[in-house]
């Protein structure tokens, strides 16, 4: 029997489940752009954004996913010929990389694997072999969505002022943003970028990008930017337009209103740290459990390491895709699909899965996961440890 029908339930990391408050929010008639309530709006918005990042810097907002939110810092950082070091602890560090380097941008890759969080040694000892500083800036990802590894973003700044580089530091929170704490001023960060469908609870189309003083002046001259991508009419307009290059993404941003107001002066940024945390303990306490009895295995195996929005998991002998599948088909929950553990023709491929617990979510979705994928294991003959809900119960039930 088939028990899919009814409410499904989309346990990806992003994009994530969006509130009713903020598709009510987005569910308007279009509104006037040249003077009135959405003008306002947009200042609010702009104010939240660095209380988001703990910050008091300039950010700038662009009509596009994260990817472009990667393309528009690199645009405003880099001139052609300039020089990255990248540090790697899985896809999306590479895929930063890919990007940059298609830009014209040189690019150095320390590579940490996909199941450890950076070693800030090396990244000093690479910073103190650049003698002549050619290293622009260093691209950091806050939370690998693919790995799920979370960075020590305050030590790769002391890795950088312990080396006396002058090297940017530009972080990528994309999958971190709202979930996993953030102090963008007190840890060094220079350059931050981000987007809407994750933390945020917006649907995709927004990526930001917060810029400090420092690197807006050392990036002054950076031939790469254009007209679209330049930061500083989006941060500094004179005009309402200037805000967005162009007319605004209205609902947007109307949803992108209620969503900060409900993270900031509601539920407050760091009970939501909080409850993140918690609700990726009973993530994390479930899948030991299971490992307990069957070939299944957290990808990051110290939980100071993990990030608190999404969870990547090896289920042996193939078991994560045919578990996949089993969830979404015969119970009507979506889990996430593995990015960079293996090449997709790999068999080893099909042995990961990711479980996004990110945003608009609270004890009783993820409690409802586990138990459907206890379900699945069941159903598809799964070996598995027992007491996998219990644990998960007690890490919820340990306010």
């Amino acid at each position: 029997m088939n028990l899919s029908q009814g409410r499904t339930y989309l346990a990806i990391p992003g994009p994530s489940v969006v509130p009713d408050r903020v598709l009510n929010a987005m569910h308007r008639a279009s509104p006037n752009i040249y003077e009135g309530e959405i003008h306002e709006i947009t200042a609010t918005i702009l104010t939240n954004l660095r209380r988001l990042a703990n910050t008091t810097s300039h950010v700038a907002i662009y009509i596009v996913n994260g990817h472009g939110a990667w393309e528009a810092a690199n645009a405003n950082l880099f001139s052609r010929g300039d020089k990255a070091l990248v540090v790697a602890t899985g896809s999306f560090g590479h895929s930063w990389a890919n990007a940059v380097r298609r830009m014209g941008v040189e690019v150095d890759i320390l590579e940490f694997g996909k199941q450890r969080r950076a070693d800030t040694e090396q990244i000093e000892h690479a910073l103190r072999a650049d003698k002549a500083h050619s290293i622009r800036a260093v691209l950091l990802t806050h939370v690998d969505t693919a790995s799920t590894v979370r960075n020590d973003v305050a030590a790769v700044r002391a890795a950088i002022d312990a080396a006396r580089h002058p090297a940017l530091l530009a972080v990528d929170c994309i999958a971190s943003l709202g979930c996993d704490p953030f102090f963008m001023d007190q840890w060094g960060v220079d350059v931050m970028v981000a987007a809407s469908q994750k933390g945020l609870m917006v649907p995709p189309g927004l990526g930001f990008v917060w810029f400090s003083d420092k690197a807006r002046a050392a990036c002054a001259e950076s031939d790469l930017r254009t007209p679209y991508w330049d930061w500083g009419p989006r941060a500094f307009a004179d005009e309402y337009w200037q805000y967005f290059c162009g007319t605004a993404p209205t609902h947007h941003l109307y949803g992108l209103h209620e969503s900060l107001k409900m993270v900031l002066d509601e539920e407050g940024l760091h009970n939501v740290w909080a409850r993140h945390r918690q609700l990726a303990q009973a993530v994390w306490a479930a899948a030991d459990a299971w490992a307990s009895g069957g070939d299944i295995a957290l990808n990051v195996p110290l939980a100071d390491q993990r990030g608190a929005s999404v969870t990547a998991l090896r289920v042996g002998n193939g078991h994560g895709a045919r578990l996949r599948k089993w969830c979404e088909v015969n119970a009507g929950v979506t889990l996430g699909i593995p990015l960079g553990m293996a090449l997709p023709h790999e068999p080893a491929y099909a042995d990961f899965l990711r479980i996004g617990h990110m945003g608009h979510v609270n004890a009783h979705m993820v409690l409802g996961v586990l138990s459907v994928m206890e379900a699945g294991m069941k159903a598809l003959g799964v070996p598995h440890g027992t007491g996998a809900l219990d644990e998960a119960a007690a890490a919820i039930a340990a306010t």
